[in-house]
C-alpha cells in the first residue's frame, strides 16, 4: 500500500501526453487589461471624446487655408489657391497691427500675471495653520471658475464713469470719472489685471502641489544650519520649483499668439480697437463677419505653426540650459 502510493506520482510526472501551457494573445492580454481597469478608461473618455470631436476632427478644415471657399460649393469643390491666402496675410497691414497688439498684451501677462501664482504660492506654503491655508487657497481657486461674461460684467460694474471705483475716487480725492473702459491706455492693463484675478489660483494649486514633492529633510538640514526663512525660499523652493516653471513657461510660449477670444472681445470698444485688436478677434471679424473664412483658416494656420515652432524651440533652449523640458 505504501508501495503503491509512492509510485503514483512517478507515473503521472513522466506522462509526456500532458496538455502543453498556451501563452494568452497579445489581443488577449490587451483585452483584460482594458476590462480589469475600465473604470479608470471611462474616467479619460470625456477628456478623450472632447479632444477627437474639438481638437482632431476640426482640422479637416485647415483645407480652407488653401482655397478660395465658397459655402455654396464646400470644401471639397471649391478652387484651390495653393498659398495666395498666406501672401495675403503678408501684404495686409492690419495684419502686423494686430500681431503688434497680441504680441504687446502676451509679453505683459508674462511678465506680471505668471509670476504672480509663484509669489502666492511661496506665501500660502509658509503659512502654518492649514485651516487658514486652505480658506485663503479656496478664495483666490474660485475666480477661475467664473465665466468671462460674468468677469467682465463685474469689471465694468466697478470701472465705468458711474460705477464703484470711480465714485470713490470722487468722494475721496474730488476726482473727475476716469474713463477706464474707453481709454485705450488702460485696456492691456486691465487685461492683465482681470487675468490674475481670474486665473492666479489655479496656477497656484499647480505650484502648491510642485511644492509637495520637495523633500522636508532638506529644510530641516538648512534649519539646522542656521538658514533664514529667505535663504531657505532661495536655496530650496525656488530650485525645487523649477522644472515646474519651466515647463508652464513653455507652454506659455506657445500660446503667446492666443490672447483668449472671449475676454477680449468681450472688452473691444469703438475707442480700443485699434490696441485691443488681436489675432483671435481679427479671425472672427475677419472669417464670421466679413465671410473670408480662407483668409481667416490661413491666419489660424500661421498661428498654430508660430506656437509650434515657438514651444520647440523654448523646450531646446530648456535642455540646453539643463533642465528636462516638456518633452
Amino acid at each position: 500500500m505504501k508501495e503503491a502510493t509512492l509510485r503514483k506520482p512517478v507515473a503521472v510526472a513522466t506522462d509526456h501526453r500532458a496538455i502543453p501551457y498556451e501563452r494568452p494573445s497579445s489581443r488577449r492580454r490587451l483585452l483584460r487589461r482594458l476590462w480589469r481597469e475600465r473604470f479608470i478608461y471611462l474616467l479619460l473618455l470625456p477628456g478623450v471624446l472632447y479632444f477627437l470631436i474639438f481638437r482632431y476632427v476640426p482640422m479637416f478644415g485647415i483645407l480652407l487655408a488653401f482655397k478660395d471657399y465658397s459655402p455654396f460649393l464646400g470644401i471639397q469643390d471649391s478652387p484651390w489657391v495653393g498659398l495666395e491666402n498666406f501672401r495675403r496675410i503678408f501684404a495686409d497691414p492690419e495684419v502686423w497691427t494686430v500681431l503688434r497688439n497680441t504680441l504687446y498684451i502676451s509679453f505683459l501677462q508674462i511678465g506680471f500675471a505668471f509670476p504672480i501664482p509663484i509669489l502666492l504660492a511661496l506665501m500660502l506654503n509658509e503659512v502654518r495653520r492649514e485651516s487658514y491655508k486652505r480658506v485663503i487657497q479656496s478664495i483666490v481657486y474660485l475666480p477661475h471658475f467664473v465665466s468671462w461674461v460674468v468677469v467682465i460684467g463685474i469689471a465694468t460694474l466697478f470701472l465705468r464713469s458711474e460705477g464703484v471705483l470711480n465714485n470713490a475716487l470722487g468722494q475721496l480725492f474730488g476726482m473727475a470719472p476716469v474713463p477706464f473702459l474707453i481709454n485705450p491706455y488702460w485696456f492691456a492693463p486691465l487685461v492683465v489685471l482681470e487675468v490674475v484675478w481670474k486665473e492666479a489660483g489655479w496656477g497656484t494649486v499647480i505650484f502648491l502641489a510642485a511644492l509637495a514633492g520637495i523633500d522636508p529633510q532638506l529644510y530641516e538640514a538648512a534649519l539646522l544650519d542656521g538658514a533664514s526663512r529667505l535663504q531657505r525660499i532661495r536655496d530650496i523652493t525656488l530650485p525645487g520649483l523649477r522644472p515646474t516653471i519651466v515647463i508652464l513657461l513653455i507652454l506659455r510660449l506657445g500660446s503667446v499668439l492666443d490672447n483668449g477670444f472671449e475676454q477680449i472681445f468681450l472688452m473691444l470698444n469703438t475707442f480700443t480697437m485699434h490696441v485691443g485688436n488681436v489675432l483671435d478677434t481679427y479671425v472672427y471679424f475677419k472669417g464670421i463677419q466679413d465671410g473670408d473664412y480662407s483668409f481667416a483658416t490661413a491666419v489660424g494656420v500661421l498661428k498654430g505653426v508660430i506656437g509650434l515652432i515657438l514651444i520647440v524651440g523654448a523646450n531646446r533652449l530648456a535642455k540646453r540650459y539643463g533642465d528636462e523640458g516638456l518633452f
